[in-house]
């Protein structure tokens, strides 16, 4: 009967718990059930403690990974670890975990084990060819499920262990009748490990082969665990219709492993369907790594699709068109939208099912045995397998698509609500996702003999990537910018006393979108609607993992979520360049990415406005077009700014070489302000380029107003694109020849990133038209020596003596953080000079300073350099404070 005790201790019961409830039930299973009924809740253990001793505790340890978890326990037993204890259950759950919140921080039990993304793990993996076996529920010859497509995608060591118990348990071991009468029968793969093509065709096979009959003693038993099955409790327990599948966690690992290996098969299968070429021949079929390292050339290559995918390395290219051919007309995106939503409704389909099986607690009719005897591979399944599918899903960039897909992604929500709202579970929202880095051939098998599968094994290297947790904060990021584009400019609202109709009709609206005063076209509040929808999933998920992991585990884990400040949060911490250019770099893509998108206050204050003037003035080019769009309701143009905010906030470009910051009036959405850092390589590099755009009436029907800044005061002509009134010269903006504005379908951060490209480029004399054949020529390296000049004067000094508002921080962070290698940039600019005088960058040449001999190009350089150190040294004395 030990055995039997340490099970049910292992479950959270105390041992006189389960001594009692043993000796009146016998069979562990039903025993477990009258426990967590609260039938024997009166008995403690000799301590007064409703939890397992300590010695039980370190026993449960040598054999079980992962600690199973109640919904009741209270896990401060005030004991000590050892550190083999503490690497036992590091890489799952911490039972210390959900009641941190009176834990010290220095004694957080999760410090650098779920939230580093630092880690990189190499493993071997097997791929062989699947047997085929003949089964009556299907009438045809379907794959066994290989050791090996079993154990893909694991890189951890823990985990891989109880994936093979589990697995050799279930597909070769006998089975002995419980009842004593000695009966044996041996368990075979296609018992529990055929993959249908349907996963209802699996479960109903399950159904068959679970509840077994006992041909000796005609007694029943599970297959699965080789325990009895009490036809009484299944009867009284008839709120799920498949009552015998949760019967135990052998059971719970085997149906999510073979269930989400069928959701990540579908979901490849989907995602990689390539189009039919011009010529008329289908795709081949075979599934292309897109991440493998470059030295991954071998002729098998084709064959492999690993769990996870990075999303960098090999570009796919794509087809053209939306049906597959070049074409791209009404009908092609019907056909493709139709196409979609099929296979959005599959998948959707498939996960609807397969959560039935998932731990929760929250069960219709109460929590079955497999709620709380969480099995240890189920984490492992979700962590390589769900997490493949939803990372992909969760990169979305567009909430427009998204909102579209609404029935696939709430599908996906309700998934991560369930799994943080169990404690076994929980942490895998803030585990980072460990993703495939590179894949090698290490050796391709002999056969075993004539007609045996082939085997070959790879070695993948996975490193840790954002979690499950931090890639759904980047579309909570996006529903709350297009909420606040949805909402319009604010307005001050009277207070008005409401009749009691008009109250009772107010009460009758709970629980639905909040009403803005505003007129909601059909589509508006469809995406307003999904918006609300993530924001609530979010919450959710954080008020799960406090009650369950406890406040230090969600502190920690939203330290690290991306985030959106705005002018009325207090400024963050400054970052320091470090010793060398690589650490600079690390410390500048990091304060790039938390800072390229904010939330400012542009408004001029109430004391210079003038007394009769309610409309507020905004420190902003277009401020009298914005005035007169302060009460506009445009439901057409707020659903295109809410889509475009949604876009911005996550998707501007962020490098070492150029990047593009956004700052959005708090009030007044349609307000926007773009700084814009200069290409390296380019006669623009690293300087400071101010945009002011406005997102007028007809947007997104017409192209954003968009006004060039930088111009010394209206002198400075810095590209043949970019005028001294501030013109911009953009076929997108209608402002020159070329493709332009396409309604629905162009947006602002094409704007923006053609101005960074194809106007701040290398050579920007070939940019003026007639002069495209003129590369390298005399002309064009002038052109470029007195671009130089005016970077220098204007877009870097000028910008860090007097910085544009609300760029300051950006600017002076900006040039301290590439310090070193601008002054590097400087030198090598003043030896290419020409030693000519800074013209207005037009082409009669006409000179704009300078005296005597000297260009003044020097001195602007020497000023600059001189700002430049004093920042280092700024940079220094914080750094070693």
């Amino acid at each position: 009967m030990d055995q039997e005790i340490r099970q049910l201790v292992e479950m959270g019961a105390t041992v006189a718990q389960a001594w009692a409830a043993l000796q009146k039930h016998k069979d562990v299973m039903v025993a477990a059930e009258h426990i967590f009924d609260g039938s024997f809740d009166y008995l403690l253990d000799a301590d007064g403690n409703a939890e397992m001793s300590v010695d039980v505790k370190e026993q449960g340890a040598e054999t079980l990974t992962l600690r199973m978890i109640t919904p009741d326990a209270n896990d401060d037993d005030g004991g000590e670890e050892t550190d083999d204890e503490v690497d036992d259950y590091a890489d799952y759950d911490s039972d210390d975990g959900g009641h941190m919140g009176a834990t010290p921080a220095a004694a957080d039990p999760y410090a650098g084990i779920f939230f580093s993304k630092d880690r990189r793990e190499e493993v071997i993996e097997v791929e062989e060819e699947p047997e085929m076996a003949l089964m009556p529920d299907v009438t045809a010859r379907v794959p066994l499920m290989t050791q090996g497509q079993w154990m893909k995608g694991c890189p951890e060591g823990g985990e891989q262990s109880f994936l093979f118990s589990l697995y050799s348990e279930l597909s070769s071991s006998g089975c002995r009748c419980p009842h004593g009468c000695g009966m044996s029968v041996t368990r075979k793969k296609q018992d529990f490990f055929t993959m249908f093509p349907e996963f209802d065709t699996y479960i109903k096979h399950l159904k068959k082969v679970v509840p077994r009959t006992c041909p000796r003693c005609n007694k029943q038993y599970c297959f699965a665990c080789g325990e009895p099955i009490n036809p009484e409790s299944l009867k009284r327990d008839s709120s799920l219709e498949d009552e015998v599948l949760f019967h135990c966690s052998n059971l719970q690992g085997v149906i999510l492993g073979v269930g989400l290996a069928m959701l990540e098969r579908m979901y490849v299968e989907q995602t990689q369907d390539a189009p039919h070429t011009p010529g008329g021949k289908a795709s081949t079929g075979k599934r292309r790594i897109t991440e493998a390292s470059p030295d991954d050339d071998d002729e098998d290559s084709d064959h492999y699709s690993p769990s996870v995918h990075t999303g960098h390395g090999k570009k796919v290219k794509l087809g053209v068109g939306y049906a597959g051919e070049a074409k791209e007309d009404t009908s092609g995106q019907l056909a493709a939208l139709a196409a979609q939503r099929e296979k959005d409704e599959s998948l959707s389909q498939l996960l609807s099912h397969i959560r039935v099986y998932l731990p929760s607690l929250r069960r219709a009719g109460g929590g079955r045995t497999s709620d709380y005897l969480v099995h240890p591979t189920a984490l492992a399944h979700l962590r390589r397998r769900f997490n493949f599918v939803s990372s992909q899903l969760l990169r979305n960039d567009s909430l427009a698509d998204m909102s579209d897909r609404s029935a696939l992604y709430i599908e996906l929500f309700d998934w991560l609500e369930t799994i943080s709202c169990h404690e076994a579970l929980a942490s895998m929202m803030a585990m980072p996702i460990m993703v495939v880095a590179s894949v090698k051939t290490v050796t391709a098998k002999k056969s075993q003999g004539k007609g045996a599968p082939r085997i070959r094994e790879r070695t993948i290297i996975y490193e840790g990537s954002s979690g499950p947790r931090e890639l759904l904060e980047a579309i909570v990021i996006q529903a709350e910018a297009a909420v606040k584009g949805l909402e319009g400019p604010k307005q001050a609202e009277e207070e008005v006393e409401m009749t009691e109709d008009e109250k009772r009709m107010t009460g009758t609206d709970k629980g639905k979108s909040r009403d803005m005063g505003r007129s909601q076209s059909e589509e508006n509040r469809r995406l307003l609607t999904f918006c609300n929808r993530i924001l609530d999933t979010a919450r959710a998920i954080d008020r799960s993992l406090r009650d369950t992991k406890g406040d230090a585990f969600v502190d920690r884990l939203h330290a690290g979520l991306p985030k959106i400040s705005s002018a009325s949060e207090p400024s963050e911490q400054p970052v320091y360049a470090g010793d060398s250019e690589e650490s600079a770099a690390k410390a500048y893509l990091a304060w790039a990415n938390r800072v390229r998108f904010e939330y400012c206050d542009l408004s001029l204050p109430q004391e210079s406005r003038p007394s009769d003037d309610s409309t507020p003035h905004y420190k902003f080019y277009y401020n009298n077009e914005a005035r007169v769009l302060a009460n506009a309701d445009l439901p057409k143009r707020s659903l295109a700014i809410a889509k475009e905010l949604a876009v911005l906030t996550t998707n501007l470009p962020v490098a070492w070489g150029s990047s593009v910051f956004v700052r959005v009036e708090e009030t007044r959405v349609d307000i926007i302000k773009v700084l814009i850092t200069g290409p390296e390589g380019t006669p623009y590099s690293n300087g400071c380029y101010l945009f002011d755009v406005f997102l007028g009436p007809n947007y997104n029907q017409s192209p954003p107003s968009v006004k060039y800044m930088t111009t010394n005061g209206g002198k400075f002509r810095f590209n043949p694109n970019l005028y001294a009134d501030g013109k911009v010269c953009l076929s997108l903006l209608g402002t020159w020849q070329g493709p332009g504005w396409v309604s629905g379908k162009s947006t602002l951060l094409q704007v923006l990133v053609s101005i960074q490209s194809m106007i701040l480029c290398d050579e920007p004399y070939l940019n003026e038209p007639g002069w495209a054949e003129s590369a390298g020529t005399p002309a064009s390296r002038a052109y470029s020596s007195n671009v130089r000049r005016m970077v220098v004067k204007t877009a870097m000094l000028g910008n860090l003596k007097n910085p544009p508002e609300p760029f300051g921080d950006v600017i002076r962070t900006h040039f301290r953080l590439k310090a070193r290698p601008i002054m590097t940039q400087l030198d090598e600019w003043l030896a290419q000079d020409d030693g000519k005088f800074i013209t207005d960058g037009g082409y009669g040449g006409g000179r704009l300073t300078g005296s005597g001999s000297n260009n003044g190009f020097q001195a602007d350089v020497e000023e600059l350099k001189a700002l430049l150190t004093k920042l280092q040294q700024e940079d220094g004395v914080a750094s070693s404070s």
